[in-house]
């Protein structure tokens, strides 16, 4: 059974940054596209990045938001800068087997890490 355990999310004011990891046990890690995803509260879950054969960003996070993945150690990572209150949220990580990981197409979820921003 896949698992993924989200970490480093936390409290920060406006223009601060935070680095958001994932940690994959269970299966075989370069296999699986990887993403983020995040869902404030009373909205739906979006989109925020993506990491397969290529790299993928939403609009709010191109420019400010880095992700990236550690094969070696089953990690994927999310660097968050310039951090806005609309970044405020909780940040999921998502897996899928072979194809890009979507909204409604991932295959595992983790169990999220809060990101609040202060303005």
């Amino acid at each position: 059974q896949v698992q993924l355990v989200e970490s480093g999310g936390g409290s920060v004011q406006a223009g601060g940054s935070l680095r958001l990891s994932c940690a994959v046990s269970g299966g075989t890690f370069s296999r699986y596209s990887m993403g983020w995803f995040r869902q404030a509260p009373g909205k739906e879950r979006e989109f925020v990045a993506a990491i397969w054969r290529s790299i993928y960003y939403s609009d709010s996070a191109k420019g400010r938001f880095t992700i990236s993945r550690d094969n070696a150690k089953n990690t994927v990572y999310l660097q968050m800068n310039s951090l806005k209150p609309e970044d405020t949220a909780a940040y999921y990580c998502a897996a899928r087997l072979g194809l890009v990981v979507t909204t409604t197409g991932s295959d595992y979820w983790g169990q999220g890490t809060q990101v609040t921003v202060s303005s």
